[in-house]
């Protein structure tokens, strides 16, 4: 990096809203629009080139964070980047989360750039290919997600969001199958149940064909999980963060949900995937809801994936431009012109 830039600037970050289509609702709360924080990295190249580079991350109030706080952390170290300091020490510098992320995926953007290679390359990954996306249905009356299911039938992996672990949760499984027969389905309790509720509702929705249950109870709660044979393989979310407690995961969960804004970026994001299938793990790449800025360095990640959770632009009712092509479920390699 430093070889071949020189006067790296922070040249902006701000914050910018997007609409979502409806209410997207879990069991924590619901927002109608999501909001991003975008940096802009300046550089000079040794021929003479300007060139930028672009990140975007979500603030999660879970993990209490806030669209000013992350924008604070990011222009605090302006400073460090003029100094020279690169991608690398930023791992460093910077605690895991949607700050870093944003400058992370900026390092990676202007390195390719500046190399005039995609960011596959110089992650030394093969050539990205087109893969199949999960589409989430909200969290709803039993009904109401029914009639989602109806119209989002056609996709092959359908994510759906549930409540309390009661008898309204099994309905809502019960309502999606009937009117999406032919898709697989991932159920994520965002932690809202119990143990008690968990054990209740595992042998019912393997029958209804559930592949995945994610994140069923709190993080701190998970302990519980251990010694448990679940009927349908269990998935961390917000249990899982980086590196570090991978071994102890392995025993609760057999899959885990990898997220660059949890992670600190794409640089932290490839360790924790090569850590996680090294010790036996499943991969689940996931988003917040965001623009394709955000899905372009996770489409990296989830080449090879088990799960892919990137719907995120199909949840807005505007994208930036350029942006990621989907047809369908099938997301396109991100465009140059977007990112990396």
């Amino acid at each position: 990096m430093k070889a071949i830039l020189k006067s790296v600037e922070l040249q902006w970050v701000r914050r910018e809203n997007y609409p979502i289509r409806s209410s997207f609702t879990i069991s924590r709360g619901s927002k109608s629009e999501a909001a991003v924080v975008i940096v802009e990295l300046s550089a000079t190249t040794p021929d003479g080139r300007k060139i930028r580079g672009l990140g975007e991350c979500v603030p999660y109030a879970r993990y209490d964070e806030t669209v000013d706080q992350v924008i604070a952390a990011i222009e605090a170290q302006a400073p460090a980047i003029a100094a020279g300091p690169d991608r690398a020490a930023l791992q460093t510098a910077m605690p895991a989360g949607a700050a870093r992320n944003a400058l992370d995926c900026a390092f990676w953007d202007l390195e390719c750039k500046a190399a005039g290679l995609p960011a596959w390359t110089l992650a030394g990954l093969a050539e990205p290919k087109p893969v199949a996306t999960a589409f989430t249905i909200s969290l709803a009356s039993p009904s109401e997600m029914g009639r989602a299911a109806r119209g989002a039938a056609a996709m092959p992996l359908l994510k759906l969001k549930l409540g309390a672990g009661d008898a309204d949760d099994l309905a809502r499984v019960r309502q999606v199958r009937e009117n999406a027969p032919a898709a697989r389905l991932i159920v994520d309790a965002n932690e809202g149940w119990t143990f008690e509720q968990l054990t209740a509702l595992a042998p019912e929705l393997a029958s209804l064909g559930v592949a995945l249950i994610e994140q069923p109870l709190p993080a701190g709660a998970d302990a519980a999980l251990v010694g448990f044979r679940s009927p349908v393989p269990l998935g961390a979310d917000e249990s899982c963060h980086g590196i570090d407690g991978l071994a102890d995961l392995r025993a609760r969960y057999s899959v885990v949900n990898i997220k660059l804004d949890k992670t600190g970026g794409l640089t932290a994001a490839l360790a924790v995937k090569s850590a996680a299938q090294a010790v036996g793990l499943g991969i689940m790449v996931g988003c917040m809801v965001a623009t394709s800025l955000s899905m372009a360095p996770a489409f990296l990640l989830a080449q090879g994936a088990d799960f892919v959770d990137l719907d995120g632009p199909l949840l807005l009712a505007r994208d930036r431009d350029p942006a990621i092509a989907y047809d369908g479920a099938f997301m396109s390699p991100p465009p140059a012109a977007l990112w990396g």
